[in-house]
């Protein structure tokens, strides 16, 4: 029983290990599907197609981080991805307008959070059985509650408002 305990202990790490050294070869394509957006107080989510490329650009180690919502490429969003230390995860996505955003490669999840305006958004990317998985999540950026325990022991606690959820599982286009 140890020696399964150890072996499935080591397929784990090795598995791990493998999906940190894929990143980002493995998330190079062309990718395509539907985002579905929740938001607060709607029952229905609004659905809209969206794209996300990846390629390298002629820059080493550099690629293109290519966002693109709605029919006809109506919300097209070429950014750059850009290593800052591979060997700890940090990447950034450069919108290449003076913002760019910090992204970690972690637990096989390409992910970050940000705030802008009132919303803090949280937002992971990762493949699983050969499709991309996109999932934002809007948080308020101020709380809403603040709580704190009955003894010095409980540290103060603040709750933030979801706002939205968008969730896409995005297929890899086929090259012709």
């Amino acid at each position: 029983m140890k020696k399964l305990f150890l072996s499935c202990c080591f397929f784990i790490a090795s598995a791990y290990a493998f999906a940190q050294k894929k990143f980002p070869e493995q998330f190079i394509g062309h990718w395509q599907g539907e985002l579905k957006w929740y938001q607060q107080g709607k029952k229905e989510p609004q659905k809209v197609k969206m794209q996300l490329i990846i390629q390298p650009t002629d820059t080493a180690n550099q690629y293109t981080w290519q966002l693109i919502y709605g029919e006809n490429n109506k919300d097209n969003r070429p950014y750059i991805l850009k290593p800052v230390d591979t060997a700890k995860g940090h990447w950034q996505v450069d919108e290449r307008n003076s913002i760019i955003l910090d992204q970690y490669w972690m637990a096989g999840k390409f992910s970050s959070a940000f705030t802008v305006g009132n919303s803090t958004i949280v937002d992971s990317y990762w493949i699983e059985r050969g499709k991309m998985h996109v999932e934002f999540f809007t948080l308020s950026a101020k709380p809403v509650n603040k709580t704190r325990g009955t003894s010095n022991d409980i540290p103060p606690v603040d709750s933030y408002a979801l706002k939205g959820y968008q969730k896409a599982i995005l297929t890899k286009k086929k090259a012709r």
